[in-house]
């Protein structure tokens, strides 16, 4: 009994303090990475806390792999260092006896390694792949931000607008340069808002000018209006667009045995796995 115990206690003190080590380290580089995907547009700067905490669940099961084999291995080597081992050797007890502690202490992690590794991961990539998709299927006017000039997403249309209003979907000082069915068009207005009409957006400008010529010609058409309508694009939907295997739950990939899936599901029934195998590698 008190074999199995003090050897407990110390794979638990070790345990928490690597698991809090590797988990600094790990959202560390988490944060540095979101911090860079926001930079270049790839993901909402108002999602950066949610995407750290999904990609950081995700990879618990491999910190907790490594934290368990790191807190066995400095146990056990503390032991051998200070000729603790000698005594338990001389009393009778050799590395098989160590087995049975080193399991009854694993076997809470291991469980959840292998549950998270299941479940938790293909769900965590799911809602940060959700969002990441979200975001980059977001209406043209949606991309604007003030002071900016922003292009739309086929590249036939500029946006710039001066400041927002805030707590509406309104604008001041909007301007739209626009290239399409053989014209160029400059369009300004002192004020604008969108208003959603069906699954299309619609740009409604108040008291402003357009600017419209075909391309190659010299002809130039001058409209001022006091409001003015136009179809900005369409609202977005979330479609059925592809879905990685790593976002695909266990038992759709059970139904679906491609390589790709069988892969990924490799993965996952090896990560719980590989835990167990570092436990056996940990005490050689």
């Amino acid at each position: 009994m008190l074999f199995q115990s003090s050897i407990r206690k110390e794979l638990a003190r070790s345990f928490g303090a690597t698991l809090v080590v590797l988990m600094t380290i790990v959202i560390t580089i988490i944060l540095i990475r979101t911090l860079g995907q926001a930079s270049r547009g790839s993901v909402n700067p108002q999602d950066v806390m949610m995407i750290m905490g999904y990609s950081a669940l995700g990879r618990l099961p491999i910190i907790l792999t490594l934290s368990l084999f790191v807190a066995m291995v400095s146990t056990l080597s503390r032991m051998y260092r200070d000729s603790e081992m000698v005594v338990w050797f001389v009393s009778g007890r050799g590395l098989v006896f160590f087995l049975v502690p080193l399991f009854r202490f694993a076997w809470p992690v291991l469980l959840v390694i292998t549950l998270m590794s299941l479940f938790v991961w293909p769900w965590s990539n799911q809602q940060a792949q959700d969002m990441k998709d979200r975001y980059e299927q977001r209406g043209d006017l949606d991309r604007i931000a003030p002071g900016q000039f922003q292009e739309s997403s086929n590249g036939n249309r500029v946006f710039f607008i001066d400041r927002d209003t805030s707590g509406e979907k309104a604008s001041n000082n909007v301007f739209i340069a626009s290239t399409e069915k053989g014209k160029n068009s400059v369009t300004t207005a002192s004020s604008g808002r969108i208003e959603n009409v069906g699954n299309s957006q619609l740009l409604l400008l108040d008291n402003g000018q357009r600017l419209e010529s075909e391309i190659g010609k010299s002809a130039l058409k001058i409209t001022e209006f006091g409001e003015y309508g136009s179809k900005a694009g369409d609202s977005p939907l979330l479609n059925g667009a592809y879905v990685p295997e790593r976002s695909k739950w266990t038992r759709e990939l059970l139904r679906q045995p491609t390589r790709g899936n069988q892969g990924e599901l490799a993965w996952r029934v090896g990560m719980a796995l590989a835990a167990i195998n570092f436990v056996v590698i940990a005490l050689a």
